[in-house]
C-alpha cells in the first residue's frame, strides 16, 4: 500500500498557550501518531487556509476532521450557550469548506468527535448543545465526557454499514469526551452508531467513504485492534484512491492514433 497523504486541520492557540508565544496552531499528537500507525502520511492545515477549497485538498487523498472545541453554534442557527467553549470561526470555516469540497469530490473522510458535529452541521444538521449531566435518566447511564477517567462505553454498529466493515465487527467500545451531540442529521447522512443509551456516535454517507464517529479512536487505537482497524480501513481507501489519481496522472497522451485528428 502507497502511503497516502492526509489532510487534518489545525486549531489555534491564543498567546500565552505555548511558552512565551504569541499564538500558535496545534492538534494532539495522538491523531498523528495513530494515522502514520495506520500507514498514512499526516499535513496540517492552519485555519485561514486561502485558495479554493478544491484546490487545497488536490494535493491530499483523504481529509481527517479532529475533535476540539464546539462549532460556532449560528452555524447551525442555534443561539450561544452557557456550556460552550473553544470557540473558532476561522477553523470552522475552514473545515465546513474543506468537508463540503471533500465529499463533492469524493475523497475520503474521516470526522471525530467535533469533526463529526461539524461535517453534520456542514450539511444541514444541528446540534445538541449540551446533554444532560445525569445522562437524562437512561439505561444503563453512559459517561460521554471524561476522558480522565477513561469513560469506554459500548457501541452498537449497524451491520453492513461503512463503519462496521472498518471496525470489523458490530460491537466495539469507544473512548467518549464529548458534551455535545448529533440532533437533526445532516442531508445524505444516516445513523450506523449507537451508544447504550441511544445516543447517535456514529453517521455516514451511501456515496463515497465519508464516515463520522462520535467517539475517540485515536485515544485508543495504540491498544485496541478494532480501533486501529478503523483508522487503518480509512487509510487504505485513501490510498487506493491516491493510486488511482496517479495511474491516471500517469497515463500517456496520445497523437495521432486510432479517432484522432492528428494530421
Amino acid at each position: 500500500m502507497t502511503a497516502p497523504l492526509i489532510a487534518v486541520p489545525t486549531y489555534h492557540l491564543g498567546p500565552g498557550r505555548v511558552g512565551n508565544w504569541e499564538g500558535a496552531y496545534a492538534l494532539p499528537e495522538p491523531y498523528v501518531a495513530a494515522l502514520r500507525a495506520a500507514g498514512a502520511r499526516v499535513a496540517l492545515l492552519p485555519p485561514g487556509q486561502p485558495g479554493d477549497p478544491e484546490a487545497v485538498l488536490a494535493p491530499f487523498d483523504g481529509l481527517l476532521l479532529a475533535g476540539g472545541g464546539d462549532v460556532e453554534p449560528a452555524r447551525y442557527g442555534a443561539a450561544d450557550h452557557p456550556s460552550q467553549y473553544g470557540i473558532d470561526p476561522d477553523r470552522d470555516e475552514l473545515e465546513l469548506a474543506l468537508s463540503r469540497a471533500a465529499v463533492g469530490t469524493g475523497l475520503p473522510l474521516l470526522g471525530i468527535c467535533r469533526g463529526v458535529q461539524l461535517l453534520n452541521v456542514a450539511f444541514g444538521g444541528t446540534l445538541v448543545q449540551h446533554l444532560p449531566e445525569d445522562g437524562d435518566g437512561a439505561e444503563p447511564p453512559v459517561e460521554h465526557r471524561n476522558e480522565a477517567k477513561r469513560a469506554l462505553h459500548g457501541l452498537r454498529v449497524e451491520p453492513g454499514s461503512r463503519l462496521a466493515e472498518a471496525l470489523g465487527q458490530t460491537e466495539a467500545e469507544g473512548l467518549s469526551h464529548h458534551h455535545q451531540g448529533l440532533d437533526r442529521l445532516g442531508e445524505g447522512f444516516r445513523p450506523v452508531a449507537w451508544a447504550p443509551d441511544g445516543l447517535v456516535e456514529g453517521i455516514e454517507r451511501d456515496q463515497g467513504w465519508t464516515v463520522g464517529v462520535l467517539w475517540h479512536p485515536e485515544s485508543t487505537a495504540a491498544a485496541d485492534p478494532v480501533q486501529h482497524r478503523l483508522l487503518r480501513a480509512f487509510v487504505e481507501v485513501a490510498s487506493r484512491r491516491g493510486q488511482a489519481f496517479w495511474r491516471r496522472s500517469a497515463e500517456p497522451v496520445g497523437f495521432g492514433g486510432p479517432g484522432s485528428a492528428a494530421g
